[in-house]
């Protein structure tokens, strides 16, 4: 049971590189879904197999076996291995639950105070202009949705860029690109594995966006010059949105740019092959983790002398 527990555990270190690979080998979109699913599985097997873990280590414990109703000692290796890794699972929990606790509450008031500043700003539609010197643009999740601009970015760019930087903000609205981020932030928070997975949804999302603005414009080269010149106007400028509201600034700018520049991609097989192999480390670990957890379960059961081996 508990060597089974490891393997989710382990696994989302995999997950790195081949998020890597998938931006490179699916289509926008596809990635997005892709990256998304596979690191939400992964992080709530780890999750899981770290739960099965402390509650094995803390049915080792007199105290903790009484309130169960233990009958029996708890059928596990050796307490030499069990106690150290359900103290290591543990604080890896604790830690977890302290980052993201302070994340959440920190998105939270950034969520608000953008709420009130485009609250207060002039709107056209799901336009609302913020008046401020310093250049910015996001899509703003919420009811309703809104992209919000600053001043300062208006100023930096040409009517036509305009244009294509509000088609990029309303393409992450209309997908709903702020779920995949906050998926992919909890699951980052989940495991530290999962980061560079974070990191490349990130990426998705905006070159989801990129492509749909060069669609909307029907011009390529006008949506790349108007994510680059948006870019080095907000790159000094500190800006207080919410993590999870998408703009076209961030992110790798010039691959963005390159594959803007560049023809669309033709997908080769090997595509495939990418999410069917992220597709497998999911499953794998989400497999694992439920088979360590019913077999902590039975194992349990044994103790309470309301099951055979």
């Amino acid at each position: 049971m508990t060597a089974l527990l490891l393997i989710p555990l382990f696994l989302p270190f995999t997950a790195g590189p081949l998020a890597a690979r998938a931006i490179d080998r699916l289509a926008p979109v596809a990635a997005l879904w892709t990256l998304t699913i596979a690191a939400t599985v992964l992080a709530g097997a780890s999750v899981s197999a770290l739960g099965a873990l402390v509650l094995t280590g803390l049915l080792k414990l007199p105290v903790f076996a009484t309130f169960g109703e233990l009958v029996h000692p708890l059928p596990t290796p050796s307490e030499a291995f069990v106690l150290p890794a359900a103290a290591a699972a543990t604080g890896a929990l604790t830690v977890s639950a302290w980052t993201l606790l302070r994340w959440a509450l920190r998105q939270i008031r950034a969520l608000r105070t953008a709420r009130r500043q485009a609250d207060r700003s002039g709107t056209a539609g799901d336009l609302c202009v913020v008046d401020s010197p310093l250049p910015d643009a996001y899509a703003l999740p919420g009811r309703p949705h809104r992209i919000v601009v600053t001043t300062g970015m208006l100023r930096s760019l040409a009517p036509a860029e305009r244009q294509a930087l509000f088609a990029h903000e309303r393409a992450h609205n209309a997908g709903g690109h702020y779920r995949f981020l906050l998926a992919a932030e909890l699951a980052a928070h989940c495991h530290p594995g999962l980061r560079r997975v974070r990191d490349a949804v990130r990426l998705a999302a905006e070159r989801a966006a990129d492509e749909a603005a060069a669609t909307a414009v029907g011009d390529r080269r006008l949506t790349a010059r108007a994510i680059a010149r948006a870019a080095l106007a907000t790159h000094a400028s500190p800006s207080a949105r919410p993590d999870f509201a998408s703009a076209a600034t961030t992110g790798p700018v010039p691959l963005r740019v390159a594959a803007l520049l560049s023809p669309p991609a033709q997908r080769p097989r090997m595509a495939s092959w990418i999410a069917l192999l992220l597709a497998a480390c999911a499953a794998v670990s989400a497999c694992a983790a439920a088979t360590g957890v019913i077999a902590f379960h039975h194992e349990v059961e044994i103790a309470q002398g309301e099951a055979r081996r």
